[in-house]
């Protein structure tokens, strides 16, 4: 089969791979679509490196077909060839084909493309994770999601109003937050415009303090931020794109009870993420399937242009999820 490697210059390349071979566990899926996630781009940068015992290129997420079962997948769950199928993985989806564990594959919701499928998996189980387990978000709480054009952004923000949650998000520009109204977040920040800390300090005093915040960004503002939250918030690390250094009143911390949480979805033990999968299928399934939540597309380019696809992450230029079609 065919495969996207990384060549020693950080280039990619559309090339033959050695098949997979399918564990006792195991269902082959044939892959139409995977979905590009920053992981991606750090591990091509060599600072993210697959879990052990997974492929060398890339891809947490793919939608596909099963085309092969092992006898133990075959004992332990329902999956049967020629099911739609979409799937987590800890790598390999830059392919034509990918052997996966039988507790990592979810049916492809009502009403979902197959492209739409491919863009589900590691963001609906990060945004899941983040928010309900990490989070322990509830209804009628506050939100603060940085980043509002990300990937991830995409899905939380609806996923979070599905459940009766308010959002509050920034982004950069007035074009950006036109680009995001279909997330219908209940406040979108300007950040060129208005300073972060001071409407969390506005809405401390107005009654609506936040309850969780995600972000992905860190740096000097976050430190700044924090001051301003509910007693007993969590404020959720998961990535430090704006730096990763802030200073904190760490009276504030323990005067308030605030929580500050690191989290990453890939550090998960197998069986921590198999749960998250099936919580996604039973709660937000259903939310997607009556279109109440749905992943949204930026891009779609064939594999073969995948070193395109990603340059549009690394331009920061994608409101959305980019998907590579096989």
């Amino acid at each position: 089969m065919k495969a996207i490697l990384v060549n020693d210059d950080k280039s990619l390349r559309w090339d033959n791979v050695p098949d997979p071979i399918l564990g006792n566990d195991d269902c082959l899926v044939k892959i139409e679509a995977a979905a590009l996630n920053r992981a991606d781009l750090m591990q091509r940068e060599g600072d993210y490196p697959p879990p052990a015992g997974c492929p060398e290129w890339m891809g947490l997420e793919i939608s596909g077909t099963i085309v092969e079962i092992a006898d133990g997948a075959k004992e332990k769950s329902n999956w049967k060839i020629g099911d739609k199928v979409c799937a987590l993985l800890g790598g390999g989806g830059y392919a034509q084909y990918a052997n996966i564990k039988y507790d990592m594959l979810m049916p492809v919701p009502k009403n979902c493309s197959m492209v739409e499928a491919a863009a589900i998996p590691e963001a609906f189980a990060t945004a899941y994770l983040n928010l309900f387990i990490e989070g322990n978000i509830k209804e009628g709480d506050t939100l603060l999601m940085n980043a509002g054009a990300s990937g991830l952004a995409s899905v939380i923000i609806p996923m979070t109003k599905a459940f009766g949650i308010r959002v509050i998000t920034t982004v950069l520009s007035e074009e950006i937050a036109n680009s995001i109204k279909h997330l219908n977040a209940d406040r979108v920040v300007i950040t060129t415009k208005e300073d972060i800390a001071e409407v969390l300090k506005e809405e401390l005093e107005n009654g609506h303090p936040v309850d969780v915040a995600i972000d992905c960004l860190g740096g000097e503002i976050m430190g700044k931020c924090i001051h301003y939250l509910k007693h007993g918030a969590r404020w959720i690390m998961i990535a430090a794109l704006a730096g990763q250094k802030t200073e904190i009143d760490l009276k504030n911390i323990y005067v308030r009870n605030v929580r500050i949480i690191g989290s990453t979805l890939r550090s998960r033990t197998p069986e921590v993420k198999a749960q998250i999968l099936a919580d996604l299928v039973q709660n937000v399934w259903p939310k997607v399937e009556s279109g109440e939540v749905k992943p949204t597309i930026y891009k779609t380019l064939p594999i073969e242009e995948a070193e395109a696809a990603h340059d549009i992450l690394y331009q920061g230029q994608n409101i959305g999820k980019v998907v590579l079609t096989i």
